[in-house]
């Protein structure tokens, strides 16, 4: 395997540019970051540049979903749970929001990285 800086936030599923068999780790990793039906899509499937550019858009609308779900999570659910259940359910929310900024990072670099832009660490 070549020796490639990583830069902060690679996804450990994805093996380093360069190395063999990375574009398919890139791919199968881009693939479950989207609905499984895409598997289904040859246009997605064999074009890795395409598949980062559309799991990007994808893991930003889930994350437009959260910020939404967020926002309206006590108003909706006050009535239907308690608030120790509410609660649970914003805490809940606020950790896949986290968890989406950094997919959402991580599909970025991968993105850049089909596309030939190398990490250059700076000291």
């Amino acid at each position: 395997m070549p020796d490639v800086a990583l830069p902060p936030g690679w996804p450990p599923e994805v093996r380093p540019p360069g190395a063999e068999d990375w574009e398919r780790t890139a791919v199968t990793w881009l693939l479950d970051q989207c609905p499984h039906e895409y598997r289904t899509y040859p246009a997605l499937v064999h074009h890795p540049v395409a598949l980062a550019w559309l799991a990007a858009r994808h893991v930003l609308a889930q994350g437009q979903a959260n910020t939404a779900a967020r926002s309206a999570v006590r108003a909706d659910l006050a009535q239907l749970l308690d608030s120790r259940a509410v609660d649970g359910v914003l805490t809940a929310l606020e950790h896949e929001h986290a968890r989406l900024l950094a997919v959402h990072r991580a599909v970025g670099l991968v993105g850049d990285a089909l596309r030939g832009i190398r990490y250059v660490p700076r000291l």
